[in-house]
């Protein structure tokens, strides 16, 4: 038997990165939110500013790193943000939809438990798929409608299993956390195909080139700089505007109530990003969509055995069929490309650049 390549060694290690990375979110997310009573818990809206902050600075790094020999992060900065200001701003949207999937997200760890919150969020398979159908003239094949439809009812299983159990006084308000979950993939998926309008030029008025010089697309870096500053812009203005969106902000100081978790889960989602970008590049959406499915077993298992968090047959079940419909839908992609050819224009390198620009973009903030 030959041994195996550096390459899928690589796509092993980008594997394990992934699969750590997706349990311990949802496990440390929840483990914050629910081990703390209300008053000493941190302000959900300080630790996403922290987290695009730290996501901030990252990409900036990164760019400076992976600059051609006599560029600079400046020169990059006026090239893509200051001397075209207009298409950093269409990120503006996409921006305040994740910021507000992700502040739900939290909303929703603290009222689900682990394995019912990591079940549910896959529907933003099914809701990205729609919206990508209407604004998009998405064509799926038979079989991914039939894994789409799979996956709803894997949904309505684990859901129902829970009724069934009962509210638990420590799990919350589950209509609070469902509420949640449903409007945070509801945003994820307008976010993500208004962000591939934007970088494939479907249906999104282009800047004119005339008389200009041709540019270079920006970068994966420079794109989560874009859509990082533009998140802690709107995250600042929102905190100055609404401070009585949480009524005890006025009572806590920035960074009260985070802990050492606390700071391990900013790290966490500020470095999932970056490792969804190297997913991408390196690999692909069938190892993407292997790793989302064995994080939920992960995330179940240590759930089950570190919350005492029940699970019965019927959860199970329900979980089985959203893990089989994800992978399905996701290793059956051949005809899922928008009928346009907006995209035609673009030189096969720069499209491809696009391609990957748009996968980073709509993964990163998952």
């Amino acid at each position: 038997m030959s041994p195996k390549s550096p390459n899928q060694n690589f796509r092993l290690i980008l594997l394990t990165a992934m699969v750590l990375q997706n349990a311990s979110v949802v496990l440390i997310g929840r483990h914050t939110r629910a081990s703390a009573p209300q008053e000493d818990l941190y302000n959900v809206s300080h630790l996403i500013m922290t987290c695009e902050i730290v996501k901030f600075v990252g990409a900036c790094v990164l760019e400076f790193f992976t600059l051609p020999d006599g560029n600079t992060l400046m020169g990059s900065l006026k090239i893509h943000v200051f001397d075209h200001p207009m298409d950093c701003l269409r990120i503006a949207v996409p921006a305040g939809l994740y910021l507000l999937q992700n502040t739900l997200l939290y909303v929703a760890l603290s009222n689900l438990s682990a394995p019912l919150f990591q079940v549910t969020y896959q529907s933003k398979l099914l809701t990205t798929a729609v919206v990508s159908v209407f604004l998009l003239n998405r064509k799926y094949a038979r079989k991914q409608w039939i894994a789409l439809f799979t996956l709803g009812v894997g949904v309505a299983l684990a859901i129902l299993s829970e009724n069934k159990k009962g509210a638990d006084a420590e799990e919350g308000n589950m209509v609070t956390g469902l509420a949640a979950v449903t409007v945070a993939c509801l945003s994820s998926a307008l976010a993500g195909v208004y962000t591939e309008m934007i970088l494939k030029n479907v249906n999104v008025s282009k800047e004119k080139e005339s008389n200009q010089p041709t540019r270079a697309q920006p970068s994966l870096w420079m794109r989560n700089i874009q859509m990082a500053f533009i998140s802690i812009c709107i995250a600042y203005g929102k905190a100055i505007l609404y401070p009585e969106s949480d009524p005890s902000s006025s009572e806590k100081t920035y960074f009260f109530g985070f802990t050492l978790w606390v700071w391990i889960l900013v790290g966490l989602q500020a470095g999932g990003g970056l490792l969804i970008a190297a997913i991408i590049k390196y690999a692909d959406n069938v190892l993407k969509g292997l790793a989302t499915g064995v994080a939920v077993v992960v995330s179940t298992l240590c759930s089950t055995f570190f919350f005492g968090t029940p699970l019965t047959l019927q959860f199970v079940i329900g979980a089985t069929l959203i893990l089989s419909s994800v992978y399905v839908f996701s290793t059956s992609g051949a005809s899922n490309k928008p009928l346009t050819n907006a995209a035609s224009n673009h030189g096969s390198e720069s499209g491809n650049s696009s391609e990957s620009e748009m996968k980073n973009l709509v993964s990163s903030k998952v």
